[in-house]
């Protein structure tokens, strides 16, 4: 590499490194803000009991939850009524949610406590920062990603969250066998996806006829997604197993 592409390269990393600092702040200050009084109370009294604070160290996921189970992490579960509902109905597996949005945080803890939920724990942190840092290899037995944000012009296609370094990163954190389930309500994020998994390294598609899985029963079906039905929109889901 000649000095003049390594000083644009350069120049380019700290073009991404002040997008991603600036993405940062926009979160921290969405974060403050809009809380409800309940969600508010919720954050006070039930962060200590189903809260986990990011810090640069692996999880001891039994000593979290007080007990060996199959684990689902969920990454952007918005205001978190479909987590509880999933943890609700199937209290014999652990789920681990992660939100940036604290209003959501709070809403998800709201509906815990009301459900008297002991197999879910949250988390309001950057995902990529909590895989990278908190989880340990071969720990999760699945990762939902469900209508994550599109970017659906192409020249913000790059900040889509799957991506190949992503998804490598995501599956040594999944056990052999597990599974990364995506859905979105967009096709050209959907064929996004599945290009990238396809191209990934030890992940199979879980799907035998066709790209797309019908939606499984543990996924709820929300008031948006029955609205788009309604419209005529689509939805579709990937669901990748890893195999090595």
């Amino acid at each position: 590499m000649t000095d003049s592409q390594q000083g644009e390269a350069t120049e380019q990393a700290k073009q991404t490194e002040q997008e991603l600092r600036k993405r940062k702040i926009r979160s921290f200050v969405r974060r403050e803000g809009r809380l409800t009084k309940g969600q508010e109370n919720a954050m006070t009294m039930q962060w200590p009991i189903m809260g986990i604070e990011y810090k640069p160290a692996l999880l001891d996921l039994d000593a979290e939850f007080k007990r060996s189970a199959p684990r689902v992490l969920e990454i952007g579960f918005g205001m978190g009524g479909s987590l509880v509902e999933m943890a609700r109905v199937a209290p014999e597996l652990d789920y681990i949610g992660i939100e940036v949005h604290t209003p959501g945080v709070g809403a998800c803890l709201m509906g815990a406590a009301e459900a008297k939920l002991t197999n879910l724990r949250v988390m309001c942190h950057d995902a990529v920062e909590v895989f990278e840092h908190m989880l340990p290899e071969q720990s999760l037995d699945r990762v939902q990603l469900f209508f994550p944000d599109p970017w659906h012009k192409a020249r913000h296609h790059k900040r889509r969250i799957v991506q190949p370094a992503f998804v490598e990163m995501l599956r040594s954190k999944l056990k052999i066998g597990g599974e990364f389930h995506m859905a979105t309500d967009w096709e050209n994020y959907a064929e996004h996806m599945l290009e990238v998994m396809n191209a990934a390294p030890g992940y199979a598609n879980a799907c035998t006829e066709g790209d797309y899985m019908p939606r499984p029963d543990y996924r709820p079906l929300t008031k948006f997604e029955q609205r788009g039905h309604r419209l005529g929109h689509g939805v579709w889901d990937l669901i990748f197993t890893r195999i090595s």
